[in-house]
């Protein structure tokens, strides 16, 4: 039987730079996450140290129908729990992996990206018409930081845009100063983007 709060909405997502972030984390997992309702709600309990309650609420469910899902008595989860419980057990898989991806992309790696999206232009003595651009390039460790840093402390989408941009001006457009000294790039309207550590 299952909990009449399960039909309530999962939270809203981040963002494409901040949900490209969150798939290069999971990319480096080196064991696959659980994938049964019940084998996800036992990790998770174990995350939550054993409290139902806190598992409840976190899943906006009652602790009965943690319980069930635990002793296997419920199996087959609604659309929002499935996708409360994947995200969840996702954000809580192997947190030491990915904090070693991060400190590597922070210190020695990068990140490289592909992203498309708009392109706007600022120089001096010039000017460029924006276009729609498809670009790939390495963000040096500098950079990827300085975004890292920003996501950890909860920077929104509008927040990255502009430090992603600087990252890509820099390596893109730029190449480190050597050329256009004095652009500057915006990106608006990201169609894709694509992370990795």
């Amino acid at each position: 039987m299952n909990d009449q709060h399960e039909s309530q909405q999962p939270a809203a997502r981040g963002g494409k730079v901040l949900d490209a972030l969150t798939r290069a984390e999971r990319k480096v997992f080196t064991r696959p996450a659980p994938k049964s309702a019940k084998a996800q709600m036992k990790f998770l309990l174990t995350r939550a140290k054993g409290s139902t309650k806190a598992l409840a609420e976190r899943l906006g469910i009652s602790q009965r129908t943690v319980q069930r899902y635990r002793t296997g008595q419920l199996k087959k989860p609604q659309k929002r729990l499935q996708a409360a419980l994947v995200e969840e057990t996702a954000t809580e898989w192997q947190p030491q992996v990915r904090a070693q991806a991060r400190e590597r992309a922070a210190t020695s790696g990068g990140m490289h990206v592909k992203v498309y999206a708009y392109f706007g232009f600022e120089a001096s003595g010039s000017s460029d018409d924006g276009r729609e651009r498809f670009i790939t390039t390495a963000i040096p460790p500098t950079h990827a930081a300085e975004i890292l840093r920003l996501q950890e402390a909860g920077a929104t989408e509008e927040d990255l845009h502009p430090v992603v941009a600087e990252a890509i001006t820099e390596s893109y457009f730029t190449n480190w100063g050597s050329r256009c000294p004095g652009l500057r790039a915006d990106f608006t309207h990201v169609k894709s983007i694509e992370i990795e550590f």
